[in-house]
C-alpha cells in the first residue's frame, strides 16, 4: 500500500499563517494536519504502508520536506518528496508523484481530516469517500445507483446534480491504471473548469468498466480557513478528551483554571487566567490575566489581560488588553 498526499497549494485562505508555515503543517490539537491525516490513513489501510509520497511546492524548502519525511518514518514508511510547480488541477497534482502510482494506493488531499471506520473494499476498483453537503457547487460530486456504485462524476456542478461531495480521500486498487488515465488527460489537453481533474480520469475509467463505490465518513473536518481550523481543533479535542497526554506535565499554572478539553504543550505558563475549553497551546506560551477559549495559540506566544475566543495566534506573537476574534501572524504585536 502507498499513500499519496497532494499538498502543494500555497494556502491563501489561511494567510497570514501560511506566510511562514505550509498549511498542512499547521497544528490541530498539537499535531500538524498532515501528520494526523497520515496516521489516520495508516491505521485503516489494513496492511503495511510502504511509502508516503508528499507532493509539495518547491518553495516549501528543506525544513518542511524533512519534517514530512519524518512523519512517514514515524509510521514505519518511506517518505518521498515530489514537486508541483504550478497549480494545474487535481489530476496534474497526483501525477507529479507518478513513481508512487502502482499497486494499491490511497490518495488524500491534506486539507481535510475525518472520523470514520474506512473500509478499503477489495470487491471494486476503488472507493471514493463522500459527504452530504448543503451547497455542492464548490465540490466534485457523485451520483450513485441503488447498490452504492458510482454512476457519474461531476466537477463543481452549477446546477443541482447531487449533494454527495467528494471529500478528497480516494482508494485505487491499481495505481498504474489511474496514472495512465491522468496522463491521457494531460497528453490530450483535456481540462474541466480550466484544470486537469481527477474526476475526469475516474469517469474515463468508469466508462471502460471500472467499478467505484462511495464510502461515507462519520465526521468530515475542513482545515481551509481560520474559522474552519478552530472548529476542527474543537472537534478533534472532543474526540481526544480524557487522553492523559493532552496536557504536558511541565505546565506551570498559578491561580488559574484549565477547562477540558485542551492541548497544552511543553513549558507553558498560565497565571491568573481561565483557559478552555477547546484551546490548543503550543510550547513556551505565556498567558496572564486572560480568558481564552476555542482558540489555537502557536509556540512562544504572549497573551496578557485579554478575552480571546475563536482565534488563531501565530508563533512568538504578543497580544495584550483587548477582546478578540482574530487571526494573527507569527512575530506580531497586537494591543
Amino acid at each position: 500500500m502507498k499513500i499519496i498526499v497532494p499538498m502543494a497549494g500555497m494556502g491563501k485562505r489561511m494567510r497570514p499563517h501560511t506566510h511562514t508555515t505550509a498549511k498542512p503543517l499547521l497544528p490541530i490539537a498539537g499535531k500538524p494536519i498532515v501528520q494526523r491525516l497520515v496516521e489516520d490513513l495508516a491505521a485503516v489501510a489494513g496492511e503495511p504502508v510502504e511509502e508516503v509520497a508528499f507532493i509539495v511546492h518547491p518553495s516549501f524548502g528543506k525544513k518542511v520536506e524533512d519534517e514530512l519525511v519524518g512523519i512517514a518514518k514515524a509510521i514505519g514508511s518511506k517518505g518521498t518528496i515530489h514537486y508541483q510547480k504550478e497549480a494545474l488541477g487535481t489530476a496534474h497534482a497526483i501525477l507529479c508523484a507518478q513513481s508512487a502510482l502502482n499497486g494499491r494506493v490511497i490518495v488524500a488531499f491534506a486539507d481535510t481530516l475525518f472520523r470514520a471506520q474506512l473500509k478499503l473494499d477489495k470487491d471494486c476498483d476503488g472507493v471514493i469517500w463522500v459527504n452530504k453537503v448543503d451547497d455542492p457547487k464548490p465540490f466534485g460530486v457523485v451520483k450513485l445507483d441503488d447498490k452504492g456504485i458510482i454512476t457519474e462524476f461531476v466537477e463543481k456542478p452549477q446546477t443541482f446534480v447531487s449533494d454527495l461531495a467528494i471529500i478528497g480521500i480516494y482508494y485505487f486498487a491499481d495505481g498504474e491504471y489511474l496514472r495512465k488515465e491522468m496522463q491521457y488527460l494531460i497528453d490530450n489537453d483535456i481540462k474541466d473548469k480550466g484544470e486537469y481533474q481527477l474526476t475526469n480520469a475516474m469517469e474515463n475509467m468508469k466508462q471502460k468498466g471500472a467499478r467505484f463505490k462511495a464510502g461515507s465518513v462519520d465526521v468530515w473536518m475542513d482545515c481551509g480557513n481560520k474559522n474552519a481550523m478552530v472548529d476542527t481543533n474543537t472537534k478533534v479535542l472532543g474526540f481526544l478528551k480524557g487522553d492523559k497526554g493532552l496536557v504536558s506535565a511541565s505546565l506551570k499554572k498559578e491561580n488559574s483554571v484549565v477547562v477540558e478539553p485542551c492541548f497544552i504543550g511543553e513549558n507553558v505558563n498560565i497565571t491568573n487566567s481561565v483557559v478552555g475549553p477547546n484551546v490548543s497551546i503550543e510550547a513556551g506560551a505565556v498567558i496572564s490575566g486572560s480568558i481564552v477559549k476555542n482558540s489555537i495559540l502557536r509556540g512562544h506566544t504572549r497573551v496578557q489581560d485579554c478575552v480571546m475566543d475563536n482565534s488563531m495566534i501565530g508563533e512568538r506573537a504578543s497580544v495584550k488588553g483587548t477582546a478578540l476574534d482574530v487571526s494573527i501572524s507569527d512575530d506580531s504585536t497586537f494591543g
